[in-house]
């Protein structure tokens, strides 16, 4: 009787640099590290960077990859994490620059095209602004177990700290969002007839975070 071999992992195939291996991870991933990716820099442009650099260090550290395993979406999210750290680190330094640069010329006015993306701007603010007032790292966790649906093992794997590591930064940034969001509750006004639902927003948004995820 001939017996077949088995068909190679698809952590094997991108170890081995198939091409199709690792297109094939892009597709299924670059939503989620692109996600990622918006949380913490709060801007589309660099999240786009991110993502891209992300995969490219991912490309260029293949054989890195072990054989056997599960998702590389803990993998590939921790690269992600990396850059972005990077992208925020400079973009303060091109605001230092700016700040000490001349005013630039007026533009001309697009208002009338660009209302839509003026409340998406204010909403990932809204996002970006809430988890800013978190610690770098608790910030960077809570973004991988609760926005991008990791477990602890993964966010572990991830951000390559133990397991405790995780679950501990996990319950301070819990807590600290939860005192956000009775402060931001305590100051919410009645807004009048027709607003957008702006105040307060951040009290609702911190409150996602406060809902415990089934492991």
């Amino acid at each position: 009787m001939t017996h077949t071999q088995p068909a190679e992992s698809s952590r094997g195939r991108i170890r081995a640099g198939d091409r199709g291996a690792f297109a094939d991870l892009y597709e299924q991933n670059a939503r989620a590290v692109y996600n990622h990716a918006l949380r913490l820099t709060g801007s589309w442009s660099e999240a786009e960077d991110v993502m891209a650099e992300t995969f490219l260090a991912a490309w260029r550290a293949r054989e890195t990859v072990e054989p056997e395993g599960g998702s590389l979406t803990p993998w590939l999210l921790g690269i992600a994490t990396y850059k972005a750290h990077n992208a925020n680190r400079g973009r303060w330094r091109k605001l230092a620059f700016l700040a000490r640069s001349p005013d630039p010329r007026p533009v001309e006015d697009f208002a009338d095209e660009t209302v839509g993306r003026i409340d998406d701007a204010r909403r990932l603010a809204v996002v970006h602004d809430t988890l800013r007032r978190l610690r770098r790292q608790d910030r960077e966790v809570i973004a991988l177990c609760v926005a991008a649906g990791l477990d602890y093992q993964q966010a572990a794997e991830a951000l390559n700290i133990p397991v405790g590591t995780v679950r501990s930064r996990l319950s301070r940034a819990r807590s600290r969002l939860a005192g956000l969001s009775a402060a931001q509750a305590r100051d919410v006004r009645v807004e009048p007839d027709g607003a957008r639902g702006e105040t307060g927003s951040e009290a609702a948004f911190a409150a996602l975070f406060l809902q415990e995820e089934a492991r």
